[in-house]
């Protein structure tokens, strides 16, 4: 194809994830266009539609799917909601790039992989912050050998959703475990996932989950609003080639939210760190500007690593448009690259292990 056609499932004109990162994202790249929009209301899909320049507006996610004008169909709309319009779209035969969470559960993100092997289609998950400049060539390093062989790695991520007792409306449902979008499955499953993907899988873990912020109120109401979900994560971790991981991830952070991530090795170390606050909601490692630095040679001082230049766009935009951009590379060539819903169900199933190595407080094991 010369063009992918994209059509976009939560496209608010209003407010959130779709507006921030993937209409920019479409916009700086030559090889997609953005078709077609869907919203839950038809006087919101039409604006999103004008505002964003697609020919197609729907309130209907399945006619959005069903439509000729799209070869894509992206979903970025809350977690509960995933494993119904992903379906859809396989049964519409269409590519899908869905956002992380694939979905509320192992089980069902495993029906979601079956259905994207049965149909033959393109699957990715939103773990954007896979392709993040910093961990691209972070990843290369460790793979040519630069840091011998890897003993460790340890992260701290911190974000400041919550820290003032408040949070905005549309952020109260993540406070609740039911609908999949705390702490733990979205800050947790994108550092986890970084992890992963440096180091290889995660072999056992011990963890720990804390609710330190039970009481939080909706910001523009005031409201109470109700929290299950923790807020808190500790982890102990090793790897399949035997390195030692930790990481502990947290909300309610009351200074600067940051992201630290160490790898240490026999030869060398590296470490990828934000560069600043720049989201208001909280620094995270799939949505800020990282920075890489190493020491040239074992005990001299840390140097800033030269990183590719960015495409000139928004900071949230940019990992995005780089999966984008590896979907039309792997639509191209019929090999995908691109972060497929198998890495999803596998990182499913590392939370699962953390949810029940939490609850017993015993160590998991995992294939």
């Amino acid at each position: 194809m010369d063009r992918i056609k994209v059509g976009i499932i939560g496209a608010s004109p209003d407010r959130g994830w779709a507006a921030r990162a993937h209409v920019p994202a479409l916009r700086a790249l030559d090889q997609c266009e953005l078709t077609a929009v869907a919203t839950s209301r038809p006087e919101s899909a039409e604006r999103a539609a004008a505002e964003f320049g697609a020919a197609h507006a729907f309130a209907d996610a399945r006619q959005l799917a069903d439509h000729p004008d799209v070869d894509l169909v992206v979903v970025t709309v809350r977690v509960p909601k995933h494993r119904e319009l992903v379906q859809a779209a396989l049964d519409a035969g269409k590519h899908v790039y869905c956002e992380w969470p694939l979905a509320r559960t192992a089980e069902e993100a495993e029906v979601l992989v079956e259905g994207a092997r049965s149909a033959g289609v393109h699957n990715v998950i939103g773990l954007q912050a896979l392709r993040a400049p910093a961990i691209v060539r972070a990843k290369e390093l460790i793979d040519q050998g630069a840091l011998g062989r890897i003993t460790s790695a340890a992260v701290h991520s911190a974000r400041g959703k919550g820290a003032a007792g408040r949070v905005p409306e549309w952020a109260a449902y993540t406070l609740q475990s039911a609908n999949a979008a705390g702490l733990l499955e979205v800050h947790g499953g994108h550092v986890l996932s970084v992890l992963d993907h440096l180091l290889g899988g995660i072999t056992e873990l011990s963890a720990d989950l804390a609710l330190q912020h039970p009481h939080q109120v909706v910001a523009e109401t005031g409201q109470e609003a109700p929290v299950d979900s923790p807020d808190h994560l500790v982890l102990n971790a090793r790897s399949g080639s035997g390195a030692t991981l930790s990481a502990n991830v947290r909300d309610a952070e009351a200074a600067d939210p940051r992201v630290r991530l160490e790898v240490v090795g026999t030869e060398g170390s590296l470490a990828i760190t934000s560069t600043g606050a720049e989201d208001p909601r909280g620094t995270q490692i799939q949505m800020s500007d990282l920075e890489l630095r190493r020491p040239a040679e074992p005990g001299l001082p840390w140097e800033t690593v030269q990183l590719p230049q960015a495409l000139p766009v928004t900071q949230e935009a940019r990992n995005v448009a780089a999966v984008y951009a590896e979907i039309a590379e792997g639509l191209r060539t019929g090999v995908q690259t691109a972060p497929d819903f198998t890495r999803a169900l596998r990182l499913h199933r590392v939370l699962d292990a953390i949810r029940t190595s939490a609850r017993t407080g015993a160590r998991q094991r995992l294939s």
